[in-house]
């Protein structure tokens, strides 16, 4: 997709940057904490730093009560709340994977809308683009899908206490089979891989 195109769409601008490749700030706070998981299906993704968004928190829900076929209960989403803070990871990707995070957030069936909020990180503000539920119906997130916010907390080194809470969150208790889960450990499993291999050459 041309960047004069994904400008084109009337939503919110965001900050994109000329000098690297046409890309723009991301930022998750639910599973796309997690480096493989938002690289399934967004490889040009790479951490740009942590940051922390103020006067807001992080809730579990569905879009108008419909619950998650891939997640098997609440998804994260993020709401106004003064006094609260919601701490993510900053990532930096080529407008040319736009379209795929917005499919992803399945911005096109309404369920989330793109917006770009401030988020603070050591020394400065960044203006990113990340994605607010519509019609939230709130609803327990299944264990699955909340281990995998833990694990981009931990991966990312989020504050610990940050990462205690979210331990801290009450699940489902959902048990049955997630085919998320099974192309998530894959893509861990290669990346493994990958990283032995390169010490093995080294």
């Amino acid at each position: 997709m041309k960047l004069q195109e994904a400008l084109r769409w009337g939503e919110p601008s965001f900050s994109v940057d000329t000098d690297d490749n046409h890309t723009f700030l991301y930022f998750a706070y639910g599973s796309n904490l997690l480096k493989e998981r938002l690289q399934l299906k967004n490889p040009s993704a790479t951490v740009h730093c942590v940051a922390r968004l103020k006067d807001y928190k992080l809730v579990f829900g569905n879009h108008k009560g419909l619950a998650s076929d891939r997640w098997h209960g609440g998804v994260a989403t993020i709401e106004h709340s003064p006094g609260d803070e919601v701490w993510g990871v900053v990532w930096r990707m080529n407008v040319s994977d736009l379209e795929s995070l917005d499919s992803q957030e399945n911005v096109t069936l309404g369920a989330y809308s793109p917006v770009e909020l401030l988020v603070k990180t050591k020394g400065q503000d960044l203006n990113c683009r990340t994605y607010i539920m519509n019609s939230c119906v709130y609803a327990s997130p299944s264990p699955q899908y909340l281990k995998v916010i833990v694990m981009g907390a931990e991966q990312n080194g989020l504050p610990k206490d940050y990462q205690e809470k979210l331990r801290a969150i009450k699940t489902n208790m959902y048990e049955g089979p997630l085919p998320m889960m099974a192309e998530l450990e894959r893509a861990r499993r290669r990346a493994k891989e990958k990283v032995n291999h390169r010490s093995n050459d080294a």
